[in-house]
């Protein structure tokens, strides 16, 4: 059993936000845990630019805002990092479970701040029906596809939904060189930044159909079409308004769940419609001392959000180290 002052499980912009405010708030025992090789998180991999306008008041990547972050860390001999670890399971007395390469250890803190972040909703909970060939990713698996392995996912893409990712995505294939024959968006209007809309969807005439949905996915091997139909403001099926386009991927941009099974786990009420901790405070759990930072609390729009509410949360875990002593 390994025992520490605070644990801060998730080592993108929100956990590493939360580590240096600890620290800078009188912490001097702090482990990072991250289930990837690197710190950075999602960052590592929105090589786009929109990062840092609130927070640093200038125009950054994903990396360039991550790797600000990063450099502080390793500035601060009293947090310790450990890539490569993956906590299995958590319990009430906050008592982690964890898996490293040929080791499994317990460790227990005194607090803890989970900033796991959040996961892309998948097709099923989007109710798309056809039959399941390759080509259908998620946005944020064709954007590490693309920008982390260096491959095309498919020539011909429609976007599913018109979330950020999903809009940076139409962008990013686009400039690769496949053809983006459309977006279809359910709703009246996009579920991303405006910034996004005129950037990446006006700036390269991308089609964009609002109040349209996804009826059917067709394909053997590959996906090949893809059945679409208007709804009215009801979201019910407007007749005769079917179309097809051809196509040889999907990619489904439908919006995130936070990733808290793990606080589940342990006996944190959740609110089952958002998956988020059910609070009435910022930051803070049903159970003492366990505290949720970034988009595993809530869904941020910008990343510059999820680090100044993690600054807070790295504030509160210290205040409640401080009133155990």
């Amino acid at each position: 059993m390994i025992e520490k002052k605070l644990v801060i499980v998730g080592g993108g912009p929100a956990g590493m936000a939360a580590a240096i405010s600890a620290y800078e708030h009188g912490v001097s025992d702090i482990l990072l845990i991250d289930r990837e090789p690197y710190l950075g998180g999602i960052l590592n991999q929105c090589i786009h630019t929109g990062f840092g306008l609130k927070y640093f008041k200038e125009t950054l990547t994903g990396p360039e805002y991550a790797g600000r972050f990063i450099k502080k860390i390793k500035d601060i001999s009293q947090i310790e990092v450990s890539l490569n670890t993956f906590v299995a399971s958590l319990n009430k007395n906050k008592t982690l479970t964890v898996l490293k390469p040929g080791l499994l250890v317990e460790i227990k803190p005194e607090a803890l701040i989970m900033a796991t972040g959040c996961r892309e909703k998948t097709r099923e909970m989007m109710h798309i029906a056809g039959t399941r060939p390759a080509g259908i990713f998620s946005a944020g698996l064709a954007q590490k596809l693309i920008n982390i392995e260096g491959l095309i996912p498919g020539r011909e893409v429609v976007i599913i939904g018109s979330g950020d990712i999903g809009l940076i995505m139409a962008r990013r294939f686009t400039l690769e060189g496949a053809k983006v024959k459309a977006v279809i968006e359910i709703r009246q209007k996009s579920r991303g930044l405006a910034r996004n809309i005129a950037q990446c969807i006006e700036d390269f005439n991308i089609p964009i159909f609002f109040n349209h949905k996804i009826l059917r996915i067709f394909g053997r091997d590959r996906v090949e079409k893809i059945s679409v139909c208007k709804v009215d403001n009801n979201l019910n099926i407007i007749p005769d308004t079917t179309f097809e386009i051809a196509c040889d991927t999907a990619v489904l941009s439908a919006g995130l769940i936070p990733e808290n099974e793990l606080i589940e786990m342990a006996g944190v009420e959740i609110d089952k419609k958002t998956n988020t901790p059910v609070t009435n405070e910022l930051n803070k759990t049903s159970i003492l001392g366990i505290f949720v930072c970034g988009n595993s609390f809530k869904i941020y729009d910008i990343v510059d959000s999820v680090t100044e509410d993690s600054f807070i949360a790295g504030q509160q875990a210290a205040e409640y180290l401080g009133r155990l002593r």
